[in-house]
């Protein structure tokens, strides 16, 4: 029933982005100039919402437009109804739809799905992985044989853009290049081997729920850039709760985590 209802939840609201797609949409300016919402994203949220409550009423909610909801359930769903916002609006097909199941704390359920390329990716904690019912392992890869995506954000910290950078640097010169879509689907093409890895130094928690268990189920990690296992926040803070992420094979991952602590 559970993953019935993450499925539909999600092709109900890839159908809507499709429909939408390279069409008018009135946008608004959210915490910064980085940030966007379109009347899609609100949209998506709405019937994602109304699907899980139709068979999980007593379930909590955790989406980005709408908010923290607490029904006191062990069980939280995190929703992301259009990752890859500022592409969707510049008519860049690299967007999608996230949404993760929690228990506690702890990711036991996720899906992902990009409408255009209709592809859906599912994982259950202890099942694995699998991108359209196809099960899926990521290899190890040499970070100079690689594609590597890096993704930043806006920020007034100069401090931290500056370490950014440094580690963006040391990137361009040991991989055979950086691509990067600033959205889902670069840590997508990290589960299907395009991309070796992926740093991400702005993510929230519906950024990387669903692709968090995802990534794990397929053999891979993702952590912290400080190295340290990512402790998610489901609770009103999570809006102000910022994961600097690298994801990818776990050898690549602790070699650069060794090198790129050195800055």
């Amino acid at each position: 029933m559970m993953k019935a209802t993450l499925i539909k939840a999600l092709n109900t609201a890839g159908r809507i982005q499709k429909e939408r797609f390279s069409t008018s949409l009135n946008i608004s300016l959210k915490e910064s100039i980085s940030s966007i919402v379109t009347e899609v994203d609100v949209t998506c949220e709405k019937e994602i919402i109304e699907t899980i409550r139709q068979s999980f009423a007593s379930h909590n909610l955790l989406g980005e437009e709408s908010g923290f909801i607490n029904h006191g359930s062990d069980y939280t769903w995190v929703i992301d109804p259009l990752d890859g916002t500022s592409n969707y609006a510049a008519g860049i097909p690299w967007f999608g739809v996230l949404i993760a199941v929690f228990e506690k704390q702890n990711p036991v359920m996720a899906g992902a799905y990009l409408p255009i390329e209709d592809i859906l990716y599912f994982a259950e904690k202890d099942n694995g992985t699998y991108i359209n019912d196809r099960k899926t392992i990521i290899q190890p890869v040499d970070l100079s044989t690689a594609l590597f995506a890096f993704s930043t954000d806006y920020t007034r910290d100069e401090e931290y853009l500056e370490k950014g950078l440094k580690w963006y640097k040391y990137l361009v010169k040991k991989s055979r290049n950086i691509r990067t879509t600033n959205s889902l689907i670069d840590l997508m093409f990290v589960l299907e081997g395009k991309f070796g890895g992926c740093i991400n130094l702005f993510t929230k928690v519906w950024d990387i729920g669903a692709p968090y268990l995802l990534i794990k189920e397929a053999g891979g990690v993702m952590t912290g850039l400080d190295g340290k296992a990512i402790v998610f926040e489901l609770s009103e803070n999570a809006f102000s709760t910022n994961y600097p992420i690298i994801a990818g094979h776990e050898s690549l991952v602790n070699k650069l985590l060794v090198r790129l602590q050195k800055f």
